[in-house]
């Protein structure tokens, strides 16, 4: 009595009660229960990261970013520049060395110009060499969308605003640590409000 095999018992008891446990947790979580910890700690993680104006930037995103907007096909044309929509509505794209934001170097948060969702901080921006603004991240994850476009015949990926699915340019892997990505966005979808 009291041997290794009742140890193994109450071993397993013990794991399957964590388990259960942990299971219950995890379903808490997944129902609202304890948000507001989950969010203080992604605040945290996020401040870790970024600095003063990419943190206020990321959580207005991630507030913002469940607000969708829709516009019918008039109301955009009304509400945009012809280079604008040409740009944002009808996946154009400005020739390199054009735009206004491809050599900026003002500090600031650059907004979708189609809705005003802040995207991509200027301390993330970089020069690529492309003859485009070049960020290496997005102020918040949450902030763009992602697609492939095929379009001329080599696959890409399209970045586009995720609240109103304005395009905004493209994304490559060739940009600088610690992302190595190179988001390369055309200067007619963004509008910069600059740093106080």
């Amino acid at each position: 009595m009291g041997g290794s095999g009742d140890n193994r018992k109450a071993f397993v008891a013990v794991n399957g009660c964590f388990s259960m446990f942990y299971a219950l947790a995890v379903v808490w979580a997944a129902a609202g229960v304890g948000c507001a910890d989950e969010a203080e700690r992604k605040t945290r993680v996020i401040q870790s990261k970024m600095g003063p104006s990419d943190v206020s930037a990321s959580l207005e995103v991630f507030k913002m970013t469940d607000e969708k907007i829709v516009k019918t096909d008039e109301q955009w044309r009304a509400t945009l520049t012809p280079q604008q929509y040409r740009i944002t509505r009808q996946k154009g794209t400005e020739r390199a060395f054009t735009g206004e934001y491809w050599d900026t170097k003002d500090k600031g948060i650059y907004h979708c110009v189609a809705c005003d969702l802040p995207l991509y901080s200027s301390d993330a921006k970089y020069d690529s060499g492309t003859g485009w603004p070049s960020y290496w991240r997005p102020v918040h994850d949450a902030a763009v969308g992602t697609d492939v476009d095929a379009s001329l015949g080599v696959a890409r990926t399209e970045v586009h605003c995720s609240r109103c699915g304005a395009h905004l340019g493209h994304v490559f892997d060739d940009g600088p640590s610690p992302t190595q990505k190179r988001h390369c966005i055309n200067s007619a979808a963004l509008k910069l409000e600059l740093a106080p």
